[in-house]
């Protein structure tokens, strides 16, 4: 009888959640945790190992070697600085001796395309960010890759946009803009508005999913909705939803001015994302191919 395999969850937030009952159903999952965090408890009741250990302090990281047979990789990158220098720390402690994961899956970005002024684009883009958030994920996509093709790795890399759900994976918040709306800032004015992306927070751990056996090495997917919103009507949906008032429409200089640096740089970018390499190649059905937003639009992830 074959041995259980065993996987690495690196990044053990919201997605990690909704994905880890599935996966603790056919590996044996270990998660890392920061050691002076109080989720170990937690982890252990959906049927993971903790691990302790700080992506941000390397020493912490020394039981990851030759620890699992493929590893989700979902933590963000630190707060500053043009390199990511977590994903770095990780691949390092990775290499350290023992047997090598046969397959890395990481969440990035679709922030690595940068603005597209709004053209209709898919994974053969080329890369151009314009933010520092940005950049730190086109750091590790290419650490990734090379790392992968050094040791035979197979690496698979997910581009995530905008991630909602009307419930976190604990049922206790939600993911949505409340605290932007709640606070009346405003959004462009339709003329000046610009193209995003969105993802169901249980779509994504599903493709993380179906990553961990699917896709060629140094492959990466878009995973996004067909939804093709404006970002103020994501904003009204989201408002109609909550029962918030709309938020006013303003130009773009104004707006500008009236939002915090860390939110304007995602009303600079617009392009509308493709997702046919992740319908076809992973064979992934979306469960929420439109953006929706009711009670109901919650869960693990299910076979």
């Amino acid at each position: 009888m074959p041995s259980v395999q065993r996987l690495l969850i690196v990044g053990s937030g919201d997605v990690a959640r909704r994905a880890v009952t599935w996966l603790a159903q056919r590996f044996r999952v270990f998660a890392l945790v920061r050691p002076e965090s109080r989720s170990a408890d937690d982890w252990r009741a959906l049927g993971a190992c903790p691990v302790a250990g700080d992506l941000d302090r390397p020493q912490s990281l020394l039981r990851l070697a030759g620890l699992a047979d493929r590893v989700l990789h979902l933590a963000p990158p630190q707060a500053s600085g043009e390199q990511d220098k977590r994903t770095r720390h990780l691949l390092a402690a990775l290499s350290r001796g023992g047997s090598l994961p046969r397959r890395l899956v990481y969440v990035s970005t679709t922030g690595v395309y940068g603005d597209c002024g709004g053209a209709r684009i898919d994974e053969t883009q080329p890369r151009r960010p314009h933010s520092a958030p940005a950049r730190r994920r086109l750091d590790a996509e290419n650490c990734l890759r090379r790392w992968g093709s050094a040791h035979r790795v197979c690496i698979v890399l997910l581009r995530a946009p905008g991630i909602y759900a009307t419930k976190d994976a604990e049922g206790t918040g939600e993911r949505l803009p409340r605290a932007r709306l709640e606070a009346g800032l405003p959004v462009l004015l339709a003329a000046e508005d610009v193209h995003s992306a969105h993802i169901h927070a249980d779509d994504l751990a599903r493709a993380c999913c179906r990553a961990l056996f699917l896709g060629g090495a140094g492959r990466s997917f878009n995973v996004v909705d067909a939804s093709d919103l404006k970002m103020g009507d994501y904003f009204d949906a989201v408002a109609d939803y909550l029962r918030l008032p709309r938020p006013p429409r303003c130009s773009r200089a104004e707006l500008q001015q009236r939002i915090p640096p860390a939110q304007w740089r995602f009303w600079q970018e617009s392009r509308r994302i493709e997702n046919t390499r992740l319908i076809r190649e992973m064979r992934l059905r979306l469960r929420y191919p439109q953006i929706e937003l009711n009670p109901v639009s919650l869960g693990g992830v299910k076979k």
